[in-house]
């Protein structure tokens, strides 16, 4: 097999590593001895082993350091020494979690763990306490601090501190394992915006495609930095998520080119998911009013953003004509009489250059918007 040809090797979470450093020392604590490699279950009932990358007992506690690997994934937390550090509890407390260096400390509601506690996640600590209970038993009254060396700097490369995450990453995991390019970290940070913009009672929240249009729509609005999702390619996922977990108003804010694809029918505006349809830009701008002349200079055009200068220095309106064809695509997603959207199309610099205003989403056969 050519090694392009290999498949991406899986890894582990953040939660899985932390249950392996908890289980380790946790056992240290009671024998005086560590396990290693150490075998933890995960979700999926699979057992899995960890290498202990460091470890320490003295004055009551026990420490475990597991270095994450995230397999092929470009995880934020990938090498981080994940570690976790036991002492007996309070009688009767169970087991009960604390933040260490490099974990942070949840501020905001809307969470799936209310403000004041560590930033680990219901189903991680499910695991820590089960792991816990194997070695210690169900009535065991153990205290885990877990703590992720250099978390503090690399949560600033994460959303946690929008969502009032601080002082550190979060201990996330569903199943234990990561699966490679799955984006399944920035489809939780998004639905945890949501949450987040929700509790705090907001209205009205807005996904942008990157920082460019991110900035454009907070100004043009005035938002608070909770009503920013930063959703990124994942425009559909967003949405499907709002539907469900529905607010008021509803703002898509992306650059000419992803609004353009969104326009064209893909709710994922990735490059990876195709180019977009020059050929069918060039209808719109006929549509629009362009005349063949310039359809066909649009029609050979190196980038959408160049089509779009083309446009605009002839004084066609194609922006408006690609956010009401972005609104006719999204608005079935939502497909609510309780949920109005709007699209805003910006260039690079921040400039609109499309808008189709706010309107209710069971309405799917919106009009074109022309200025």
């Amino acid at each position: 097999m050519k090694e392009a040809e290999m498949p991406l090797r899986r890894g582990w979470t953040t939660g899985a590593c932390a249950t392996a450093a908890t289980k380790a020392a946790c056992s240290a604590l009671l024998t005086g001895s560590f396990p290693d490699p150490v075998e933890i279950t995960l979700p999926g009932g699979n057992v899995v082993g960890f290498a202990l990358a460091n470890h320490e007992l003295g004055d009551g506690r026990a420490t475990v350091g597991i270095v994450k690997d995230a397999g092929d994934d470009p995880d934020v937390t990938h090498g981080a020494l994940v570690k976790s550090t036991v002492r007996a509890g309070v009688p009767g407390s169970g087991v009960t979690f604390r933040a260490g260096l490099g974990v942070g400390t949840v501020t905001r509601p809307g969470l799936p763990i209310p403000p004041g506690e560590p930033a680990i996640n219901p189903v991680p600590r499910k695991m820590i306490a089960e792991a816990v209970h194997q070695v210690a038993g169900d009535n065991a009254d153990i205290e885990v601090e877990i703590s992720v060396v250099g978390g503090e700097e690399m949560a600033q490369r994460t959303l946690n501190p929008r969502l009032g995450i601080l002082g550190g990453i979060s201990i996330l995991g569903t199943t234990g394992i990561v699966i490679p390019y799955s984006c399944s970290a920035w489809i939780h940070s998004i639905h945890r915006g949501v949450d987040v913009a929700r509790a705090m009672g907001f209205t009205h929240v807005a996904g942008s495609t990157g920082n460019a249009s991110e900035m454009a729509v907070q100004k043009f609005h005035g938002l608070h930095e909770v009503q920013l999702i930063d959703m990124g390619d994942f425009v559909g996922g967003m949405l499907k998520y709002i539907r469900a977990h529905p607010v008021p108003r509803v703002t898509i804010a992306g650059g000419v080119a992803k609004m353009t694809k969104l326009a064209q029918g893909m709710l994922d505006v990735h490059s990876n998911r195709g180019a977009a349809d020059l050929d069918g830009l060039a209808v719109v701008a006929a549509e629009a009013g362009a005349d063949e002349k310039l359809a066909a200079r649009i029609r050979g055009a190196n980038t959408v953003a160049e089509a779009f200068t083309l446009a605009v220095e002839e004084g066609v309106a194609i922006g408006d004509a690609i956010a009401a064809g972005a609104w006719r695509t999204a608005a079935p997603v939502l497909k609510s009489a309780d949920i109005e959207l709007e699209i805003l199309v910006f260039n690079r610099d921040g400039e609109l250059r499309g808008h189709a205003p706010f309107a209710p989403t069971h309405n799917e056969s919106r009009p074109l918007n022309r200025r």
